[in-house]
């Protein structure tokens, strides 16, 4: 049923009238509750609860005198209970409902106790005037005392400085399940609930010694029945004329059923609603207490997450997903749970179990292995037999290494590397691997302005004619002048340009960067000036405007489109379908020199590279071990060097091998046919200056 603010204001208004008396008209009343409505509304609307005018709300209702148990307990029900339906409104947040009703009873129970402590200081003060007065006024004062003693709602006592109950009133007779009679004579220890800490009773001494004149606080007494009963106590002194300690007042209210509310407001606040395991408020407070221990305590996180939860939840239904977490969560705790160790759901499919004062690694690793174990056996589901996996990151270290935040932010870390690393397993933190990943990520972050600002620069290596010696190409080889980390070579961080997509104008800038020098040495050197090759990434290829930008760039750099020549991996230019090939083709139609970088490494369709617009094979370095005098060397590469050479000549290709290293390899290289290599026989890779002096020999 839907009926908006005023019908949950008319049955508000109807519970209050049947629990208490109101002294104003029906409907009066009614717009008072309409008023009250609306503030636990925009409560249950805001993005951050303040409980003030909430409490006020409770406050208002002991203003207008209906301060009874029933009335209390009436009005938290409906709230809970009929607040959202009969409302109807959308926007309201549901979660914060327990939190609105926990700010409805603090409001309410503190001007319930401000109260009672108004009335306590009015019969306190009727016993001084009793005593004071004549034998008449004295009389007349008592009868007052008397009247307001046995009317009282809440329960009075009055003792002896020894705590000796020497009066008290029906109200506090049946809260604590006695006789009026029973009662008298009695001392408040025996109502003591047993086990009570020694610093409960330390607050009383000192009033019954006349060190304080009050105190109030909560406490739990004993019913006759043995039962406890929670109670909001305030006890004040009465002295004699001499300042002595005389009599003792006591004023309880039953608080149980308030106590009870907030112990379950506490435990939703600190538990997962669907699973019933600790939650991450939980979860965080007991990580925190763990680091507050000795120097020598060890603590351990094992972070999991579901593998492939999503794809359940997708097919299945989030009911289905919703009762296979349940299921997770609780073979997890009857696993996990034990003295030292919780279990708390992070949300999600997320769940991470803390292992206080670890014994060390060998005790995360041997629970992980456990938990793993335990997940495999699958669930049966609705109908269904549901297998789940996890992947775990395992955090394991003392407690003044780090601090709670870092320990959870190493935990989620190395979750991510055990998916990563395949799933269905766990991996454990390494500050040097976690170091790395923050290198990478430092890389990331920092490359595009480095492209801006032009930290990169370009070094060549030389492309030497073995029949000759004669200098005939150089290949361009990007590096980076990191600012912090010093020289950074290609292999630090292509695969970085190449994951973050900035290899696509990284590999522009190197073009433009290798064009302009071309130019220069065509200008002094004229046709001695050696051609230029640059690697193209796969993921240039796949650019659509690539061949306008490569034409535009030679365009500017005014160099003939023979003297560059681009170079594509094995892998990459065999698998170039459709678009990228059609790209390739009109590069090679620009009369830009195609290569195939890597050769032999792959899986090549010889029937397929026969078609492509190749104009250069570039032999792996790989194979050139194989080609030194030496008894490790391995003669399958000399053959594998020989038909590689032979196929590429018979296809029309021009042959460059990569990695030469000492003169038996370019001998053999010689010997087989090969045309052109590279490699430290001849030159490491350096500045153009060194390509200059070796074309000035």
């Amino acid at each position: 049923m839907v009926g908006g603010p005023d019908a949950f204001a008319r049955m508000w208004a109807a519970v209050l009238t049947e629990t208490g008396y109101v002294a104003m008209d029906r409907r009066g009343l009614v717009e008072q509750m309409r008023e009250y409505t609306e503030v636990l509304l925009a409560g249950l609307r805001s993005d951050r609860f303040a409980p003030e005018p909430v409490e006020r709300v409770g406050a208002g209702l002991v203003g207008m005198r209906l301060a009874g148990p029933e009335t209390l307990r009436a009005s938290l029900l409906l709230i809970g209970a009929d607040l959202l339906r009969v409302t109807g409104a959308g926007e309201l947040r549901a979660e914060l409902l327990p939190a609105v009703q926990g700010a409805f009873a603090a409001g309410f129970a503190t001007a319930m106790q401000e109260k009672i402590f108004r009335d306590q200081e009015t019969i306190r003060r009727a016993a001084l005037e009793a005593r004071r007065g004549a034998e008449v006024a004295l009389l007349a004062s008592e009868n007052r005392f008397r009247a307001m003693f046995n009317q009282a709602a809440v329960g009075i006592a009055i003792g002896d400085a020894d705590g000796t109950l020497l009066e008290v009133n029906t109200a506090l007779a049946d809260m604590l399940g006695y006789q009026v009679d029973e009662l008298r004579g009695m001392n408040v220890d025996d109502l003591r609930f047993p086990d009570e800490p020694a610093a409960m009773r330390r607050p009383f001494d000192e009033v019954s010694s006349g060190a304080r004149d009050h105190y109030r606080m909560e406490r739990l007494l004993r019913r006759a029945d043995g039962k406890p009963l929670w109670t909001d106590v305030t006890v004040s002194l009465v002295r004699t004329e001499t300042g002595e300690p005389q009599y003792l007042v006591g004023m309880i209210e039953d608080i149980t059923d308030r106590h009870l509310l907030e112990e379950r407001l506490r435990h939703q606040a600190n538990h997962d609603p669907l699973t019933g395991l600790g939650n991450r408020a939980r979860f965080t407070e007991r990580l925190t207490t763990a680091f507050g221990c000795d120097d020598d305590t060890r603590v351990g996180v094992c972070y999991l997450d579901l593998d492939g939860f999503k794809v359940i939840n997708d097919s299945l239904g989030h009911d289905i997903g919703d009762e296979l977490l349940v299921a997770v969560a609780a073979r997890l705790d009857r696993l996990v749970t034990a003295p030292g160790r919780i279990v708390a759901r992070m949300g999600g499919d997320e769940f991470v179990v803390l292992v206080e004062r670890s014994s060390g690694r060998a005790e995360l690793v041997d629970l992980a292995d456990r938990i793993l174990a335990a997940l495999a056996e699958p669930f049966p589901i609705g109908g269904h037999r549901l297998a789940v996996s996890a992947s775990i990151g395992l955090v394991e270290r003392s407690v003044v290494d780090a601090t709670p935040a870092e320990t959870m932010r190493d935990a989620d870390v190395t979750l991510y590397w055990a998916k990563a690393d395949g799933k269905n397993r766990w991996a454990a933190y390494d500050p040097d691997r976690n170091a790395r990943e923050v290198a990478r990520f430092t890389l990331s972050a920092r490359m595009p302005a480095a492209v801006e600002s032009e930290e990169f620069y370009v070094d060549y290596q030389p492309i030497v004619r073995l029949s000759d010696g004669h200098l005939i190409g150089v290949e361009a080889l990007v590096r980076w002048a990191h600012p912090e980390f010093g020289r950074l070579g290609p292999d630090q961080f292509i695969g970085l340009a190449e994951e973050t997509g900035l290899i696509v104008p990284l590999g522009r800038w190197v073009l433009r960067e290798a064009t302009r020098q071309a130019r220069r040495w065509h200008d002094a050197y004229g046709d001695r000036a050696p051609m230029v090759s640059v690697n193209l990434a796969a993921r240039q290829t796949e650019e659509p405007t690539l061949v306008a930008d490569v034409a535009t760039i030679i365009k500017a750099a005014n160099v003939p489109p023979s003297t560059i020549q681009l170079e594509l991996t094995e892998s990459a230019i065999m698998s170039t379908t459709g678009g990228p090939l059609r790209t390739l083709r009109d590069l090679a139609d620009l009369g830009i020199r195609i290569a195939i970088d890597d050769f032999g490494t792959g899986y090549s369709n010889l029937a397929y590279l026969r078609h492509l617009p190749v104009h250069a094979i570039k032999l792996a370095g790989s194979f050139m071990e194989g080609l030194r005098d030496s008894p490790t060397a391995d003669p399958a590469d000399a053959q594998i060097v020989t038909t590689l050479v032979a196929l590429s000549h018979a296809l029309g290709h021009v042959v460059i091998a990569e990695g030469v290293e000492d003169p038996e390899q370019a001998d053999r290289l010689r010997e087989f046919g090969c045309d052109s290599a590279q490699g430290w026989l001849f030159a490491k890779p350096g500045r153009p200056e060194e390509i200059e002096r070796w074309l000035e020999k």
